[in-house]
């Protein structure tokens, strides 16, 4: 199979065979205020990924990466989105185009239809720092994520099965790209260990990509023919990615993924630690199911929703929401707890 084909096949899978919403955010509650001495005007979304501002903490995260027409339509319009509403927009892997120079325009398109916007580029953790340098050239990139998808390739019929220096590659690439490199798993989440690891070669931001999302090992186990069952329930929940991240974040910027579903789910991410919120699966949902309008007027409604929801905890910026009290209960909790987390530090701020 070739990698277009394979590439069309992950976008197919992922739309037939959705999310497991198992993200553990429904074991997070906010402590209601009912003085909350604010107003909804007063709210800004405004954050920050290192250097860069964003005009708002949610963005379309990478989801497709090289295949023919139909990921140049999806880019394309996914561009169109981005620019219309503000946010920031992360293509997928393009390692496609630099071995193959015809997949090139469905990555330039981005930055063709959205020549201002926040944009950030892809590539594997095999990648190295001449194909780095190249996939920003390629598309004028803001930001480079570097994902590791262990997981994914392990059970991929036709994947990688050698993991040795990677930590030394991210390295070499921070060192040597002029933009904030961002690590990023994809779907699985990610550890203390993991998170410490990565800053500590200078990444500017991990993005967590929790379990509880489009989940890799089921789409690739739907293209083998012995499938790694164990895999399918495999990794660590978003929520729990998140409290993990942020305790060996030291103030870096956390990014939160991986099945997140509506404007209380983006709070809920924020209040965790989170400096800004990325979604893929919903918005390849919206757009190929609803179209382009539909999934702009949707993007606008999430910040909308918001900032009623930031209003109503007396919080006034992404920065403030992280102080917001709230209850860690469940899985959640016994996760934390059995991890060496202390969870009252969220209740009793």
């Amino acid at each position: 199979m070739s990698r277009m084909e394979r590439k069309m096949d992950h976008i197919r899978l992922a739309l037939e065979t959705g999310q497991s919403n198992r993200t553990g955010l429904d074991d997070i509650r906010f402590v209601h205020q009912s003085i909350p001495e604010t107003s909804l005007d007063s709210v800004s979304l405004e954050t920050k990924i290192g250097e860069l501002v964003l005009s708002s903490p949610i963005f379309i995260n990478a989801m497709t990466g090289g295949g023919g027409e139909r990921t140049l339509d999806i880019n394309r319009r996914l561009a169109q989105v981005a620019k219309e509403t503000g946010i920031g927009l992360a293509v997928g892997s393009q390692m496609a185009a630099l071995k193959n120079n015809e997949e090139r325009p469905t990555f330039e398109v981005v930055r063709e239809e959205n020549p201002n916007g926040i944009i950030f580029g892809n590539l594997g953790s095999e990648a190295n720092v001449d194909q780095a340098r190249a996939a920003v050239d390629m598309i004028q990139a803001d930001g480079l994520q570097i994902h590791l998808n262990v997981v994914q390739e392990l059970t991929m019929p036709e994947g990688d099965r050698n993991f040795r220096g990677m930590l030394t590659r991210i390295e070499r690439i921070v060192n040597q790209v002029n933009v904030p490199v961002i690590a990023k798993e994809t779907g699985f989440g990610i550890s203390k260990e993991s998170v410490e690891a990565l800053f500590s070669v200078g990444v500017s931001a991990v993005d967590v990509s929790g379990f509880g999302g489009t989940n890799f090992a089921v789409i690739e186990n739907q293209r083998r023919t012995n499938t790694y069952s164990f895999f399918e329930s495999w990794g660590n929940p978003t929520a729990a990615s998140i409290i993990e991240a942020n305790e060996k974040s030291a103030g870096r910027p956390i990014i939160a993924s991986g099945g997140i579903q509506s404007s209380l789910d983006v709070a809920k991410c924020l209040a965790l630690g989170a400096s800004a919120v990325a979604l893929a699966g919903r918005m390849l949902r919206s757009l190929t199911e609803h179209g382009q309008e539909y999934l702009i007027t949707e993007v606008a409604q999430l910040n909308d929703d918001l900032k009623v929801i930031m209003t109503a905890l007396g919080k006034t910026s992404v920065e403030e929401l992280k102080t917001a009290p709230l209850i860690i209960s469940g899985d959640t909790w016994h996760w934390l707890n059995e991890r060496g987390i202390n969870t009252k530090k969220y209740s009793q701020r």
